[in-house]
């Protein structure tokens, strides 16, 4: 194997006066986290640490692998772009590499998403999404417009903008001095419904607590309204009724408010569509935000799509005020185009699609088994199992029980990588992500079932001692 392509670790020595094998990364996990395993290599779905020990990805990395690992078209392309050109500054050079991915993308995405801005991640895009929505309102002569509405819970990214938009206050709680303000209206939940509400009746009520917030605050001051059509993993794959989605659009467009849609983790094929509110398709956004899968994990890359028009008008008015270094980058560009010709050539959607069914029914399955789990959630293969103490009034375990990172814990021993987050320290649910890449086999399907089925059966195992833990 070539320099350029090696990914296991190698005897060579420690640098400076670190010990191998001493924790580095000091800020990733507190004093006492257990270690986790060393990778050694990766292929397809499967991941090999230094041990020889197999694992299955169940989650695609952070919901972000969609091609798996190892992909020969993918690297190909990574390495003849790095041999022609790694780097070359949006201000200085244009880049094939890049208008091809933005012409591309731009066919994939349909009419109204003209507009490429190439940026290295997630909370990146989510920002200059934020930004861009603030000039066009400049453009247009609207300056008091600046609010931004989003749902609580939900999450948008760690960047301080994206931050304040985020809705979780523990994270508030700690940051909450350096961000402005953002109003929150509560997600439309499908699992916990209010007492009172059926499951449509409890998202036309959020819906209306979203047009009353945009009234209350002042319609002229409201710059735009934020949300992930399917939820990642603050809402445990939240997948809201038809009705919520096409009164969002009403609203926004009763009071001039920009609808951005974050399809973060939901974008680029995952759900069963290459644009996830396509799965509703009279909540059209006026900017969508992409990252994760359309890089699939094989270089840094995010996005923001917007139509001709709107950018039209910011160019007119001195272009966006808004960059990075890596803007626009031929590197993450190219990787961006193979990962995005792969998925459209192999129909991977049409597969998550199809592989995505067959794997909520096994869950389900799995859940009229075990008690712990309470939800099984999602579309396409943005899936979530959601935990409960108490199945009957759908009660969660103490917060300090952690059950999220317990199942991972038991998913790691039996060869399962399991992604999870806790959205508000746990105060909103915990849940598991599985997700895997959409290149998953039948046969790997099978046995990636096989293995969480013994995993939740060794957390229902566990679960009578996690009821004393407190929160």
């Amino acid at each position: 194997m070539s320099t350029l392509l090696r990914n296991d670790l190698d005897d060579r020595p420690p640098l400076g006066t670190l010990a191998r094998g001493e924790p580095i990364q000091v800020f990733a996990a507190p004093p006492g986290t257990p270690a986790r395993p060393q990778i050694a290599r990766a292929l397809g779905i499967e991941m090999w640490d230094t041990d020889g020990k197999r694992y299955l990805d169940a989650s695609s990395g952070p919901v972000a692998c969609n091609l798996g690992y190892g992909n020969r078209r993918v690297l190909d392309a990574l390495q003849s772009q790095a041999e022609a050109a790694a780097f070359a500054n949006v201000s200085h050079f244009e880049s094939r590499a890049n208008r091809e991915f933005a012409e591309r993308l731009a066919e994939a995405a349909g009419p109204g998403y003209e507009r490429v801005f190439v940026v290295s991640g997630g909370s990146e895009a989510n920002e200059a999404a934020l930004k861009l929505a603030r000039q066009i309102a400049l453009s247009r002569g609207q300056p008091s417009r600046w609010k931004v509405v989003s749902r609580q819970p939900s999450y948008h990214g760690s960047t301080l903008g994206a931050l304040a938009v985020t809705g979780d206050p523990a994270a508030h709680e700690m940051f909450g001095a350096m961000l402005k303000p953002m109003p929150k209206v509560p997600a439309p939940t499908t699992y916990r419904i209010p007492s009172g509400h059926d499951a449509e009746g409890w998202a036309l009520a959020c819906a209306q607590v979203l047009e009353d917030t945009i009234l209350a605050e002042g319609p002229e001051s409201v710059l735009a309204f934020i949300q992930e059509p399917v939820g990642g993993v603050s809402t445990g794959a939240l997948v809201p009724e038809a009705a919520y989605m096409r009164r969002v659009r009403e609203i926004c467009d009763r009071h001039g408010v920009l609808l951005i849609h974050d399809e973060v983790m939901s974008g680029g094929g995952r759900t069963g569509a290459f644009l996830s509110h396509a799965h509703w398709p009279d909540c059209k956004a006026d900017l969508i935000v992409m990252a994760k899968g359309i890089g699939a994990g094989y270089l840094p890359l995010g996005l923001v799509l917007a139509p001709r028009e709107l950018v039209e008008t910011v160019a007119a008015g001195g272009g966006f005020q808004h960059g990075h270094t890596a803007l626009g980058n031929p590197l993450s560009c190219a990787v961006g185009l193979a990962v995005l010709e792969e998925t459209l050539e192999r129909d991977l959607i049409g597969r998550a699609a199809a592989l995505g069914a067959k794997l909520k029914g096994r869950l389900e399955d799995m859940a009229g088994r075990y008690p712990i789990i309470g939800d099984v959630r999602g579309k396409g293969l943005l899936l979530a199992v959601e935990f409960v103490e108490d199945r009957e009034d759908k009660r969660p375990f103490p917060i300090g029980a952690n059950v999220p990172a317990r199942v991972s814990r038991i998913a790691t021993e039996n060869g399962l990588i399991l992604y999870m987050r806790r959205t508000n320290g746990g105060r909103d649910g915990d849940w598991v992500m599985v997700s895997p890449p959409l290149i998953t086999t039948d046969g790997e399907l099978d046995e990636l079932s096989e293995r969480l089925e013994k995993t939740f059966a060794q957390a229902q195992e566990e679960s009578s001692s996690l009821r004393s833990i407190g929160g």
